[in-house]
């Protein structure tokens, strides 16, 4: 592989976290209650000293742990992950023209065509295969140990697994919670049918392959 295609996939995974980013933003705007990892986050702060975004950035060097626990290799896509994605986020909540939600039905909604957004940026930024965010990384590592089950139900497993720990710990659960922890599996199940795509065949490359492909000399 070219050096010019390696760029061209950074790109593509970069558009892909702008689109995921997006769907993350719908969902926040949706004002009904924190997704999973959100919930998590906030129970661990309740029984730490970390705030918030510590206690975020302490729960994915633990899920990054599992990854390589699991197998799963760390590329320059879980690494752009890491860098731009909370970004994209906060730049979509302060510059977007879309206010919260007031009201169930509408938040619903609009948490629905989030999680298509989702979808669509994994589908976008996983097809790079420079390895998934750590996150996504974990869903696939676990989906690739029960290849008859189908992405979205371990995605749902997942995230529900997410959601009973993070209420545990007090984080705050509401319908948003569990619509994240049961729709936007079957969602992003739903998607990739259409798509036809299965992201358990995406044959990954680590960091230190890229970095081999960029040092070999163009024929």
């Amino acid at each position: 592989m070219s050096r010019k295609q390696i760029v061209l996939q950074w790109v593509q995974i970069a558009l892909g976290l702008l689109v995921f980013s997006f769907g993350v933003h719908l969902t926040i705007f949706a004002n009904i209650g924190l997704a999973p990892w959100d919930c998590l986050g906030m129970g661990i702060a309740a029984h730490t000293p970390l705030n918030y975004g510590l206690a975020m950035t302490a729960t994915s060097v633990v899920i990054l742990a599992l990854d390589l626990a699991l197998g799963e290799r760390i590329g320059y896509g879980t690494i752009i992950d890491a860098l731009l994605t909370g970004n994209f986020v906060q730049a979509f909540n302060d510059i977007s023209p879309l206010h919260y939600c007031e009201s169930l039905l509408p938040g619903i909604a609009m948490m629905l065509v989030g999680f298509v957004f989702m979808a669509l940026g994994m589908w976008i930024y996983m097809r790079a295969g420079q390895c998934c965010g750590p996150r996504d990384a974990l869903l696939v590592g676990h989906g690739k140990r029960f290849p008859k089950v189908p992405i979205g139900v371990v995605q749902i497993v997942l995230w529900s697994v997410v959601t009973l720990v993070g209420w545990a710990l007090g984080g705050p659960v509401g319908v948003g919670t569990l619509l994240s922890a049961f729709g936007a599996g079957a969602v992003m199940q739903l998607v990739y049918q259409l798509l036809r795509f299965e992201p358990r065949d995406v044959e990954h490359r680590s960091v230190v392959e890229v970095n081999r492909q960029l040092a070999a000399r163009p024929e």
